[in-house]
């Protein structure tokens, strides 16, 4: 079996490699969408770069593409709370798999407009219909930790993604970069940032880069990217 082609670069450098490799993934004249799909565990910059993938694109053809995040489908927090799983939110068991599977499926199907839901870290929950997808999106930028998990009820994303894309960072950067994040609006104590890094974030990072072999291709970021 060939492995995944494996990269190292710097963010810019990702960037114009994905823009570039994401034109060649959109057919003339076929109705399905194509879909790119970024993976990574928390803190790696997939999402940072999958935003400014969305805003190169649509730069140079507005409404090409648009983008469906997994971090919209977490579990509400009421939900969390009721199942006991608050204090493993970001684990891959505190997200809606199957519906965010069920709306990727639909949407490489679909030429209307569609609204998803988002993550807010500012309220730590779901906010309904944060995210537009127009009519004339032929590409669509998957983003999320578990991707490529080939494990129920995740593993039917890969073979929904046209190309699947891993981004590594060494575990030392996303263990800072993340003490950052979680502290951004002051929601939670270093104490508390500090046990979530440990026992759910770190070991998450560790469950999704076992799964980087399923990738096309892999990134490992450099560290200043």
């Amino acid at each position: 079996m060939i492995g995944p082609e494996r990269l190292s670069l710097s963010h810019d450098a990702a960037l114009a490699l994905l823009a570039e490799r994401a034109l060649t993934l959109i057919a003339p004249g076929t109705h399905r969408r194509a879909v790119l799909g970024i993976a990574g565990g928390p803190g790696t910059g997939k999402s940072t770069l999958a935003q400014a993938l969305l805003a190169r694109l649509n730069q140079e053809a507005p409404g090409l593409a648009a983008l469906v995040p997994l971090d919209g489908f977490h579990m509400r927090q009421d939900k969390l709370v009721a199942l006991g799983l608050a204090d493993r939110k970001g684990a891959h068991e505190t997200f809606e798999a199957e519906a965010f599977i069920a709306t990727l499926a639909a949407l490489r199907e679909a030429r209307t407009e569609h609204t998803l839901p988002v993550y807010s870290r500012a309220i730590e929950d779901v906010v309904d219909d944060g995210l537009v997808v127009p009519a004339s999106a032929r590409l669509l930028i998957a983003e999320g930790n578990y991707l490529l998990m080939a494990t129920a009820p995740w593993w039917p994303i890969l073979p929904l993604l046209d190309l699947a894309v891993h981004i590594d960072l060494p575990r030392e950067a996303v263990a800072r970069r993340l003490a950052i994040r979680h502290a951004e609006h002051g929601l939670f104590t270093p104490e508390q940032i500090a046990r979530h890094i440990d026992s759910v974030d770190l070991p998450n990072y560790d469950r999704v880069n076992r799964c980087r072999g399923r990738a096309h291709l892999v990134i490992a970021l450099t560290p200043e990217g």
